[in-house]
């Protein structure tokens, strides 16, 4: 439990740190989101690594390498001086996640006896519901009482108290144990894949998606992609076992998965930003907001999956993916004056959402698919969900930074001197800067550079209701494959 409650703590700890990390750094929010996309891309990789690394360094070996690593990588972001290293020490804490996540589900296996399992997932369930809903307020309040660098270390103490138990009662590695090859060839074109793929998202709105960079990234994102595929479909140690997307049903579930993580970590990811941002709370304020949230989606788990023994999973899938997207649709017009306890509201009914259909998608997957692949689904529809959640960060961002454009450079158009509602504003901030005693020299420039201001803010205000809108547009679309896996059998 405390491995899974410091991975994901830090999966989400950091999203309420972004504004200030922007400032300290001054870098835009679309370089910022690497910090969040980068963990999510590379646990996502590295979730097809940890078997390998269980048979080559054994449980216990494997569990405390991956937590040694982690926490230098934690101590490395919270004293890098330069924004890259930042974004570098969290790709490696991302990687090491995706290895120790699956890890802990096999300590579980090994360590309880057959009778005790089901209370080793309850500890289990309980720190992968735990870490997101009380990571963004502890984390927030560090930021204010301290800095955003002290959000890095707030994992450390739990990383540590996992080391000491893994000393004791984590197995170690059996003789008997066989190493199987490793495709590592595979493994390098997906990171190759990834990279280039969310490197061209991220970057195409700044640098336009016609320059050379974008489209020889894109490109290249696209043929390693491909060789990818081809690779894995003919190779006898797939690392992704990619010939079970033959399966209709089973494909249609991936979609869906990919929606559900790009809705869980997009949605984390945005509502900080914009709470912070737009209405001007402070990290812990807007870590405290995410609270009920977490506690609401942790509560509806276990009801969850009580009730994908009654109905058939689609329908808890479709029905949870239905309430998600009106949370959506009512965040899409949220603005800086509406009350806190609105989100609040909206932010917990997505997560019940979430909640709902989450247990029921990873039963109805794996329903599809018989006996032999079960486990080769239950890697690939979590490499869905994590893949969406990475996928999901790094398009909202670049969405939320061309909306943001668009729309203040429309307000900008309309603030002519044929404006009166302009002219009246202008000529009120005039006299108030004269009033303060503002040179008259200097009273017309800074009227026209608040101007520019409260246009730039309006702007970025309606880029997150439009970014709020694809998410709930996207599922909408979820509702299809949801569909698609009924009609499979699911």
């Amino acid at each position: 439990m405390l491995g899974t409650l410091s991975m994901t703590m830090a999966a989400t700890i950091v999203n309420v740190a972004i504004p200030d990390i922007m400032g300290n750094f001054g870098i835009a929010q679309t370089k910022a989101q690497w910090l969040s996309t980068g963990f999510l891309a590379a646990m996502a990789a590295f979730m097809l690594l940890s078997s390998w690394v269980l048979q080559t360094f054994g449980m216990k070996g494997a569990y405390i390498g991956a937590m040694v690593l982690f926490m230098i990588a934690a101590v490395l972001g919270g004293v890098s001086l330069h924004e890259d290293m930042v974004i570098l020490s969290r790709v490696l804490q991302g990687a090491m996640a995706g290895i120790i996540q699956p890890l802990a589900m096999t300590v579980i296996f090994r360590v309880f006896p057959p009778e005790q399992r089901g209370l080793g997932m309850g500890v289990y369930g309980l720190g992968v519901v735990l870490g997101p809903a009380v990571g963004p307020a502890l984390g927030g309040f560090m930021v204010d009482w301290m800095s955003w660098r002290a959000v890095f270390f707030l994992p450390l103490p739990a990383c540590l108290a996992g080391i000491v138990f893994a000393l004791f009662f984590a197995p170690a590695r059996e003789a008997e144990d066989r190493v199987q090859p490793f495709d590592w060839t595979g493994f390098t074109l997906l990171c190759a894949a990834l990279g280039l793929l969310l490197w061209t998202l991220s970057n195409g709105q700044r640098l336009g998606w016609g320059a050379a960079e974008i489209l020889s990234s894109g490109i290249g994102a696209l043929v390693t992609s491909v060789v990818f595929v081809v690779w894995e479909w003919h190779s006898p140690r797939a690392l992704l076992a990619v010939r079970i997307f033959a399966h209709p049903g089973f494909a249609a579930s991936c979609l869906v998965a990919f929606c559900y993580g790009a809705g869980l970590f997009g949605s984390t990811y945005l509502v900080p930003l914009f709470v912070q941002e737009i209405q001007g709370f402070s990290a812990s304020a807007s870590g405290l907001l995410l609270v009920p949230a977490g506690l609401a989606m942790g509560l509806m788990f276990p009801v969850a999956g009580r009730l994908s023994d009654l109905y058939p999973a689609p329908l808890l899938i479709g029905l949870g993916a239905t309430l998600f997207a009106w949370s959506c649709w009512s965040l899409a017009v949220i603005d800086v004056y509406t009350l806190p306890w609105v989100i609040v509201g909206w932010v917990a009914l997505g997560r019940i959402g979430l909640g709902l259909g989450m247990p029921a998608l990873s039963t109805g997957s794996l329903k599809i698919l018989p006996s032999h692949l079960l486990s080769q689904g239950a890697g690939a529809n979590n490499f869905s969900r994590q893949l969406g959640g990475a996928m999901g960060v790094n398009a909202l961002a670049v969405i939320l930074e061309w909306r943001s454009a668009g729309h203040a450079a429309v307000i900008a158009e309309t603030q002519t001197a044929g404006n009166e509602l302009t002219r009246g504003w202008l000529s009120t901030m005039y006299d108030s800067y004269a009033a303060a005693g503002t040179s008259t020299d200097q009273v017309h420039g800074l009227a026209l550079r608040q101007l520019g201001e409260m246009v730039w803010f309006q702007g970025y205000s309606r880029g997150f209701q439009d970014s709020f809108l694809v998410l709930a547009l996207a599922f909408a679309f979820a509702l299809i494959p949801a569909w698609l896996m009924r009609r499979a059998g699911a």
